[in-house]
């Protein structure tokens, strides 16, 4: 959702496949990932779960889900919930989430011997969200997960003033974990972990005056936060679908105002920008078109012009990558392939724009 350079360095010689969406190489190009990460994303070890939830969740866009081991994914993304040992600790004011990686659960010890020690509680909303999303999208059921616990204690995230920290020893408070706390209530079908209430109006707060929302009240629109909250907003009940056919003059933002800010993020290279007066990014593609699929405008978008741009991105190893002449990464990677769903690609699954899965993984089929 970033402005952040890629991962990679330039690319001076990789020409991009530009005549057509090349599935069975992106295909590859994931099962490479699931089965090792390249060593630059090394420094990005503590974020593991998020890789994972690009690679699988990717992996069942291109409708490719098969060649993963589903059970060992299980077993691996259920181990990094943080549980308190008894009620008391429960009510310690701790978030008991999911952690990004075994590296913020456990630190190791040389003393001769192997051992690992249980370091503070690191859960953390961002990790938590993709955690679900990952057991939802290989079709477990989420019995097995600790709701009760994650729930309680995601309250103690919430703010006065409707937000949400992303874990509990305090960090930034902004959208993206409003967004975080909403889905992770709509796949545990439950909504004991947030005052809706209140993040709506947190969320209303956030709309600036050209239509877009900022991360935090009175910032500059951007397209990560617009998508953090008007998905947010859909999950919570707070816009209809087919917002569009019926009085968009009822629902609790600026409707007009914020279709007109998103269409003018299509660039007139055909891609999307994330803020005013920025280049096209393949990201955006997703975080601002997904804006428009959810408000029912995305007929509106120039789709030819967005797949050329696209495809100007895909790499000839698999991937996308941010901008035309870079190296893939697995984060434009990914919403890449989320942008080919919203343009009904041929084989390419469809998607739940508000949750960030596909629609079988979030219905549960």
């Amino acid at each position: 959702m970033a402005d952040d350079d890629s991962i990679w360095e330039d690319a001076p010689d990789s020409p991009s496949n530009t005549l057509s969406f090349d599935r069975a190489r992106h295909i590859h190009f994931l099962e490479m990932m699931y089965q090792l990460l390249p060593s630059p994303y090394q420094s990005q070890e503590i974020n593991r779960l998020t890789l994972a939830y690009f690679v699988i969740t990717g992996l069942d866009i291109l409708a490719a889900l098969d060649c993963i081991e589903k059970e060992a994914v299980i077993h691996w993304v259920l181990s990094l919930q943080a549980h308190p040992k008894n009620e008391v600790e429960l009510n310690n004011g701790q978030f008991y989430g999911f952690h990004g990686s075994r590296s913020s659960q456990y630190h190791f010890t040389d003393d001769g011997v192997h051992e690992q020690v249980a370091i503070p509680n690191g859960s953390h909303l961002a990790s938590t969200y993709c955690a679900l999303a990952i057991l939802k999208t290989v079709g477990h059921d989420l019995s097995l997960v600790d709701s009760k616990s994650l729930l309680g204690s995601m309250r103690n995230l919430q703010q006065p003033d409707g937000s949400f920290m992303p874990i509990h020893i305090g960090a930034e408070t902004d959208l993206r974990f409003v967004f975080c706390a909403a889905a992770i209530c709509s796949m545990l079908k439950n909504w004991s972990g947030m005052d809706r209430e209140k993040a709506k109006n947190y969320i209303t707060s956030c709309q600036s005056y050209d239509g877009g929302f900022g991360l935090i009240p009175g910032s500059e629109s951007h397209g990560g936060a617009t998508y953090c909250a008007v998905a947010a907003l859909r999950l919570m009940g707070f816009i209809d679908k087919e917002i569009l056919s019926k009085n968009a003059s009822s629902c609790t933002i600026n409707v007009p105002l914020l279709i007109y800010w998103s269409l003018q993020r299509q660039a007139q290279d055909g891609g999307f920008q994330g803020r005013t007066n920025k280049s096209a990014d393949t990201c955006y593609a997703f975080w601002v078109g997904g804006v428009l699929r959810i408000l029912g405008a995305d007929k509106f978008i120039d789709e030819g012009g967005l797949r050329e741009f696209l495809l100007t991105c895909q790499s000839e190893y698999g991937g996308f990558s941010k901008f035309p002449g870079l190296l893939p990464d697995l984060y434009h990677s990914y919403y890449g392939f989320c942008a080919f769903s919203l343009l009904k690609e041929p084989d390419v699954n469809d998607l739940c724009v508000e949750l960030g899965i596909t629609t079988i993984a979030a219905i549960g089929l």
